[in-house]
C-alpha cells in the first residue's frame, strides 16, 4: 500500500541528499516518479545537496495542486508511482492534504522531506500538517552538529553572524553563509542572512559560532560552559587552585 512519509530534521542533516538517493533507488527498480521542491538553495526547479548532488525538479508555487499535477500526467499516459517532495516545510497545509489524497485515492507513494521548526522554534504550517497526516514521521539519523560539537536541534537565523529571533518566517539562506558573512562584511555593506544549526543550550543563549570565536579571540571564557576542560582551565575543581 502507498504511504505518505515525512522525513524531518534540522538544516544540514542530509534531507536533500536522502531525497535524491531515494529517487535514484526507485528509478533503478523501474518505478517512475516526479521530483518537487520549493525555495531550494540552488534556485528554482532544483533539488540540491550540500554534497554536490543536484537534479531538476518541478517548482512548487502557491497555486500548485498536487492532485492535478499527478492526474494531468496520468491522463497523458505517464506513469507516476511516487513523488519526491523536498523543502516540504514551505508547502501549504492544503497542499499537504492534496498529497495525502494522492496516496489514499490513487496509491502513489509520497516521500516528503523538510525542516520541522523555523528559526523561532515554531512549526512550519506545512510540517505541522505533515506530522498530523503522515503514515510515518522519520527523524533523520545523520545528526547535524552545533559549533560546540553537541547534537544540533535548532535552526538559528543570523544576520551578519548575529542570531535574530524576529522577522518573516521564510527568508532563503544557507548554513554556509553563517560561517563567512561577518568576516567578509565591511562597513555599510548589505546585511547578509544566513542560518546555523545550534544545540538547545546555545540557541537559548543566542551564541553562534561567530560569537563564540569573538569570545575566544578576546580570551573570554563562555560563562555558561561546564565542559571539564574549560572548568579546569578556569581554576575549577581538580586543578588544585580551589573553587572559582
Amino acid at each position: 500500500m502507498a504511504e505518505l512519509v515525512f522525513f524531518s530534521g534540522t538544516m544540514d542533516c542530509g534531507k536533500s541528499t536522502l531525497a535524491l538517493q531515494m529517487d535514484h533507488n526507485h528509478r533503478a527498480r523501474g518505478r517512475s516518479g516526479v521530483r518537487f521542491s520549493r525555495n531550494d538553495r540552488a534556485g528554482e526547479s532544483r533539488i540540491s545537496s550540500r554534497l554536490g548532488l543536484e537534479k531538476d525538479a518541478v517548482e512548487v508555487g502557491d497555486g500548485t495542486d498536487f492532485w492535478e499535477e499527478v492526474m494531468r500526467r496520468r491522463t497523458q499516459g505517464q506513469r507516476v508511482d511516487y513523488l519526491i517532495c523536498d523543502e516540504a516545510q514551505f508547502y501549504s497545509p492544503e497542499q499537504v492534504e492534496q498529497l495525502a489524497k494522492v496516496v489514499d485515492e490513487i496509491d502513489v507513494d509520497v516521500f516528503a522531506f523538510g525542516i520541522t521548526a523555523d528559526f523561532r522554534t515554531r512549526l512550519f504550517p506545512g510540517s505541522q500538517r505533515l506530522i498530523e497526516l503522515a503514515d510515518r514521521v522519520q527523524v533523520l539519523q545523520v545528526e547535524a552538529l552545533c559549533w560546540c560539537g553537541r547534537r544540533a536541534t535548532h535552526n538559528a537565523r543570523t544576520v551578519d553572524g548575529v542570531m535574530v529571533t524576529e522577522g518573516a518566517q521564510v527568508v532563503v539562506g544557507d548554513v554556509d553563509m553563517a560561517l563567512e558573512t561577518t568576516a567578509s562584511a565591511g562597513a555599510g555593506s548589505t546585511p547578509v542572512v544566513g542560518y546555523e544549526t545550534l544545540c538547545r543550550r546555545h540557541y537559548m543563549r543566542r551564541v553562534t559560532a561567530h560569537g563564540a570565536n569573538l569570545m575566544a579571540e578576546q580570551d573570554q571564557l563562555l560563562p555558561f560552559e561546564v565542559d571539564a576542560c574549560l572548568w579546569r582551565g578556569a581554576g575549577g575543581p581538580g586543578t588544585g587552585q580551589g573553587a572559582p
